[in-house]
């Protein structure tokens, strides 16, 4: 019996191809492709009991461990969830580590069920290392910093832009000690992923937000960072007071909203507000004693009036928050950058940034 192979390709990425990743649940966590649904050959315990098979006595008497765990019934129901998958999307292809024996064994099961699928040649390694190519491959693109304090509602311009890239999306966190979400943020290599497949098809110019090389719990890539770095910038300014209604939206009431979602209103909220006051926490020792416990304090009064309805509290300690502890740090660093610092190219308000920003992508 032939076992078709694909290329390893970022077509397939690109055209959104269904993957059934065969590999077990704690490699999938770790980092997938694109795409893929975690169907595995074996589960974290069978993997781990076949792979001290496969160092202590090699790979046939791995294989046979990995036959008398994964048969019967168990084997069947691996196989039903292969087969309802490739129901609801004909086109699948399956993948595992290198697209060898675990990637082979599913196929020659589906086969016996009657279901011809393919598998990508080299696996999820060899895929993975051409995501990475192209990241490698966009450092060497023009590319246009969007900066600003915060609040002026950076990400917001990025993404009205075709060749905007949101960072701070694939991380799925917002890049500050106030920036977590409700779902875990992404790994290194699914942020990476991520990244790579926003990047493919866009050849020409870039625009990227000005970022800390840590967004949540992912490092931007070396050789993009640099090239991050070297680039020339637009620079929003916005007064104070619109700032604040932005970080109102962003951090609190869209915040609020994702939480309520997922957890429901009650333990939405008190999760919300752990959140906010954790992350204040964190910043006590660089606010010191004396500010944290102040803004503490009015953080505090904000979540009793946020409760009967009153989200516009949340100012009294975002404002000073604001203008004596994130201002002034910003400004410091420009500062402290001014002989090496790129190129600024303009200068100006948000609408009038997002104006330069699309003129110089043309």
């Amino acid at each position: 019996m032939t076992l078709d192979t694909v290329p390893a390709s970022l077509g397939l990425i690109a055209e959104e191809t269904p993957l059934i990743d065969v590999r077990a649940p704690v490699e999938f966590i770790q980092g997938s492709l694109p795409g893929a649904v975690n169907l595995p050959l074996m589960v974290d315990d069978e993997r781990h009991q076949v792979g001290i098979a496969y160092k202590q006595l090699g790979q046939q008497a791995a294989i046979g461990v990995g036959e008398r765990l994964v048969c019967g019934e168990t084997k069947q129901a691996r196989v039903n969830a292969w087969q309802a998958y490739v129901a609801r999307q004909p086109e699948a292809i399956i993948y595992c580590f290198r697209g060898g024996l675990r990637s082979q064994i599913a196929q020659q099961w589906l086969a016996g069920a009657g279901i011809s699928r393919p598998r990508i040649d080299g696996g999820w390694k060899a895929l993975r290392q051409r995501l990475c190519q192209r990241i490698e491959d966009a450092a060497g693109q023009p590319m246009l910093v969007v900066a600003g304090l915060t609040g002026c509602a950076k990400t917001m311009l990025i993404n009205q832009l075709s060749n905007g890239i949101d960072l701070e999306a694939f991380a799925n966190h917002k890049g500050s000690a106030f920036g977590r979400q409700p779902d875990e943020p992404a790994t290194q290599i699914n942020f990476e992923h991520a990244l790579a497949k926003r990047l493919i098809g866009l050849t020409g110019k870039l625009v990227v937000e000005d970022e800390s090389r840590q967004i949540g719990n992912a490092n931007i890539p070396l050789t993009f960072w640099h090239a991050l770095q070297r680039a020339p910038r637009i620079r929003i300014e916005m007064p104070l007071d619109w700032r604040l209604e932005q970080l109102r939206r962003d951090y609190i009431e869209a915040l609020e909203q994702r939480y309520a979602s997922r957890y429901g209103q009650q333990e939405g909220w008190q999760r919300m507000q752990r959140q906010l006051a954790n992350a204040l926490e964190r910043l006590a020792k660089r606010l010191g004693n004396a500010r944290w416990q102040r803004l503490q304090r009015l953080q505090a009064m904000a979540f009793r009036a946020h409760a009967i309805g009153d989200v516009y509290a949340h100012e009294a300690w975002l404002a000073p928050l604001l203008t004596e502890y994130y201002d002034p740090l910003y400004r410091y660093h420009l500062e402290k950058q001014r002989d090496s610092r790129p190129v600024e190219l303009h200068v100006g308000d948000w609408e009038s940034c997002l104006d330069a920003a699309k003129q110089w992508s043309t």
